[in-house]
C-alpha cells in the first residue's frame, strides 16, 4: 500500500489518513460549531485493509485549544503523536495497531468531551460516532478489549470521564496530566476570569467575541476562555449558547458553592469513588503527570490513584520531572503500556 503524502510529510513508514467525519451527536449544538469532524487515523506499516488482520485501536483526545491539527504537526526537534506511534512500532516496542485521533474542539476552545446542553454531546461524538466510523471503515477489534483511550490535559480528564462513564466501550485509558482535583486545580482561576469579565461588563459573549476579534490574547484572557468553556461543559443553564453558571459570583468574585458542585460531580479525583465496577472491568489504569505542574495536577492525580488503591484496584501512576507543558514524549511510555493489554487480531 503506497504512503500518501501525509505519511511522506512526517517520515513515517506507516501511514496517516486523514477522513471528515458526520457526528450526529454535534448536530444542532449551541454554539454551532461544525458537526462535521476530522478525525485522523495512523496505520502501521504492512497495514492491509483488505487482509485477515484485524487492528486493535488506540483513541487520542487533545487537550484544550487543542485539535486534530495541532496533534499532527511537526516542528524542529519534537515528535508528535503519530511519529510516536510509528517509531514504537518500527522499534517494536509495541505491536502494529491503530492510532486514531479525535477532534473535539468547539468556540471557546474545547469540550472536555462530556455530554452537554451548554456546549454538544461530545462523550457521544466520541463513544458513538467517531469509534462507529473507525470500526465501519478498518478491520479494527471492534469490542472493549480492542480499544483504548489515552489524552494529555483536558484529553487526559476526557480519557478519564469516557473510561468510568462508558464500561464496555474501552478496556484501558492513559491519562497525561489529566484534569483532577478541581479544588487545587480550578479555583485559582476564578477571581482572574471574574476580573476579566468585569472588563466587559460582566457578559460572557461580549468577552468572547472581544476575544475573538484579537491577534493576541493575554494569559488571563486564555484561562478565561478556558474557564467559560468549563462552565459550558459542567454548568450550563440552558441550551442557548453562553447562558452558563459560573462557580463565582459575577460581582464579587465569590465561591458559588451549588455550581462548584456541580463542577465536582465530573472531578475524576471525587467520581472514582462511585465507579469501582466501571473501573474494576479496565485492564489498565494509567496516569502520570510532571511535578512542576503550573494547575497541580500532580496532587489531581495522586488523590485519583490513592483512592483507586483504597477499593483495592491497581493503578499505575508516574510523576516525572517537568511541567504542564510540551510533554508529549510520555506517548512512549503510555502506548507500549496500552498495546499490552489490548487484544491482538
Amino acid at each position: 500500500m503506497a504512503t500518501t503524502d501525509l505519511g511522506r510529510l512526517l517520515g513515517l513508514a506507516g501511514d496517516l489518513h486523514l477522513h471528515f467525519v458526520d457526528s450526529p451527536a454535534l448536530h444542532g449544538n449551541a454554539f454551532g460549531d461544525p458537526a462535521t469532524r476530522p478525525l485522523a487515523v495512523y496505520v502501521p506499516p504492512g497495514f492491509d485493509p483488505g487482509g485477515s488482520k484485524r487492528y486493535a485501536v488506540i483513541y487520542v483526545l487533545h487537550g484544550y485549544t487543542g485539535d486534530v491539527g495541532a496533534l499532527v504537526a511537526t516542528a524542529p526537534w519534537e515528535t508528535n503523536v503519530v511519529q510516536w506511534a510509528d517509531r514504537l512500532v518500527r522499534e517494536r516496542a509495541m505491536p502494529p495497531l491503530l492510532v486514531a485521533i479525535v477532534d473535539g474542539n468547539n468556540r471557546l476552545g474545547g469540550s472536555q468531551y462530556v455530554d452537554s446542553i451548554g456546549s454538544g454531546d461530545y462523550a457521544t461524538h466520541v463513544v458513538r460516532d467517531a469509534i462507529g466510523y473507525v470500526d465501519a471503515t478498518y478491520p479494527t477489534i471492534a469490542e472493549e478489549g480492542g480499544r483504548a483511550v489515552v489524552g494529555k490535559s483536558s484529553g487526559g480528564f476526557g480519557a478519564m470521564h469516557l473510561a468510568m462513564t462508558h464500561p464496555g466501550v474501552f478496556c484501558a485509558f492513559a491519562s497525561h496530566s489529566g484534569d483532577a482535583n478541581f479544588r487545587g486545580a480550578y479555583v485559582g482561576e476564578f477571581a482572574r476570569t471574574q476580573r476579566v469579565l468585569e472588563k466587559h461588563g460582566r457578559d460572557a459573549r461580549a468577552f468572547v467575541e472581544a476575544f475573538e476579534a484579537k491577534h493576541k490574547r493575554s494569559t488571563d484572557e486564555m484561562h478565561a476562555i478556558m474557564l467559560l468553556g468549563q462552565a459550558a461543559a459542567y454548568s450550563p443553564r440552558s441550551a442557548a449558547a453562553f447562558d452558563v453558571d459560573l462557580p463565582f459570583d459575577l460581582a464579587t468574585g465569590a465561591m458559588r458553592e451549588d455550581v462548584f458542585a456541580r463542577w465536582l460531580a465530573f472531578d475524576p479525583a471525587e467520581t472514582c469513588v462511585d465507579r469501582k465496577a466501571e473501573l474494576q472491568r479496565l485492564r489498565l489504569r494509567y496516569l502520570d503527570c510532571g511535578r512542576r505542574d503550573e494547575y497541580a495536577l500532580d496532587v489531581g492525580a495522586r488523590v485519583f490513584a490513592e483512592r483507586v488503591r483504597d477499593m483495592g484496584l491497581g493503578v499505575r501512576h508516574e510523576e516525572f520531572d517537568d511541567d504542564h507543558r510540551k510533554v508529549g514524549y510520555r506517548y512512549a511510555v503510555s502506548f507500549p503500556a496500552l498495546a499490552r493489554v489490548l487484544e491482538a487480531g
